[in-house]
């Protein structure tokens, strides 16, 4: 069983990357998350939270910035320990490629979507007008 108090990786290059962004990243999707979570569920009631609620509030750029690092980090994170996963079960080499290609291509197309979804939203203009939970 393992104690989740692996070794750090000698030697530099990818894994030793690897090792500390997925520390650094755990730490800050901690934050990230419990205030992603306070804003939309606890001071927000769950009701409000529509369509309108997200064209008032992308109207602040600092609001996509912080949902696009909360998608890059969440992507990367998951999909890094995906990749560890694989590492450490799949014996077969060529299985190994296939995952983790199938795992790269996964997390480029939906950062791909989440990004482009982030900066292009345009709220439709009638969206802005009589949301009846959106403060002004």
């Amino acid at each position: 069983m393992s104690s989740g108090y692996g070794p750090r990786p000698t030697g530099g290059g990818f894994e030793t990357f690897s090792w500390y962004f997925f520390r650094v990243s755990g730490v800050a999707l901690i934050f990230l998350a419990i205030i992603h979570l306070i804003l939309m569920h606890v001071t927000t009631d769950v009701a409000c939270t529509s369509y309108q609620f997200v064209a008032h509030r992308y109207q602040n750029p600092y609001w996509r910035l912080y949902d696009w690092l909360l998608l890059t980090l969440a992507l990367l994170h998951g999909m890094n320990g995906l990749r560890v996963v694989i590492d450490d079960y799949v014996r077969s080499r060529g299985w190994r490629l296939f995952l983790l290609s199938l795992v790269g291509l996964a997390t480029l197309a939906f950062f791909l979507l989440g990004t482009i979804t982030i900066v292009t939203f345009q709220p439709v203009a009638s969206a802005l007008q009589g949301a009846s939970c959106v403060t002004h």
